[in-house]
């Protein structure tokens, strides 16, 4: 049998991903499709809250949609699962946490890829970029959709139509990347706001994902009223938690807080 393209480890509550096809990390129906069954099962599961997904070896990320696929017959309009193209565009009600350590090239579906995601450690090698337009498509898993809400548009609009390479540190700089840090410390970086994440109570942070993932196009005012109309559930959930009346007590007592997510 293949070898998966995806391997997976649990460390507590966090699922750490590693996209694994040499030599491009490039991802096909499959490989999508792997990506989409772990994505949901990490949504699915009580007991993780935070995942990491990084790619293998020093060189990319992942090299975004298999050329070889798609020149045997793969389309852009092929069935890449429930979660879209690679197993994360296209999930809209994932309200846990998704850190990408990006650990070399992030080009065209691979730079999609950690645009679905919610934070961005990249290492100081790492480049972005979609040439999306010089292969007759266009970067319709996220590009078009996400990047132009992540950077200032005409930035966007300039990587989309010239297939300019961004580095780490410009990334950074416009803060569509949260750290640059070397290749030996990526994982170590991550893991540590992996963590940091991870002690707090489950339900603010289900929460806060779904705050903003439901208001990102509504008024200020608009997205007062719907919190406090009772629009989001994971909002009700919390306010109403026994976590909610642990985190003051804790404080009180001066102890850390023991969080059960409920």
């Amino acid at each position: 049998r293949m070898s998966s393209p995806v391997r997976v480890e649990r460390n507590g509550k966090v699922l750490e991903i590693t996209l694994d096809r040499p030599k491009a990390n490039a991802i096909d129906v499959h490989t999508s499709r792997t990506l989409g069954e772990v994505f949901i099962g990490f949504r699915d599961d009580p007991n993780l809250l935070v995942a990491i997904l990084t790619g293998a070896g020093e060189k990319f990320f992942s090299g975004g949609w298999d050329l070889k696929a798609a020149a045997g017959g793969e389309g852009a309009n092929s069935d890449f699962g429930p979660g879209g193209f690679a197993g994360l565009t296209e999930i809209f009600d994932l309200n846990k946490p998704v850190i990408a350590a990006v650990n070399g090239y992030a080009i065209g579906g691979g730079f999609e890829l950690a645009l679905a995601c919610d934070l961005i450690v990249a290492a100081e090698h790492a480049l972005f970029y979609l040439p999306e337009a010089s292969w007759g498509i266009m970067p319709a898993a996220g590009g078009v959709q996400r990047l132009p809400r992540r950077l200032p548009c005409a930035v966007a609009m300039e990587m989309m139509l010239t297939g300019r390479r961004m580095g780490a540190q410009e990334a950074a700089q416009h803060g569509l990347v949260n750290r640059v840090v070397p290749l030996a410390e990526l994982l170590e970086t991550s893991r540590e706001m992996a963590g940091q994440i991870a002690e707090k109570a489950p339900l603010s942070i289900l929460g806060i994902k779904q705050v903003v993932r439901e208001t990102e196009d509504v008024s200020v005012e608009e997205a007062f009223r719907l919190v406090r109309g009772g629009a989001f559930s994971l909002y009700e959930q919390m306010i109403t938690s026994e976590d909610a009346k642990e985190g003051p007590r804790s404080f009180a007592e001066k102890r850390k807080p023991n969080f059960k997510g409920r």
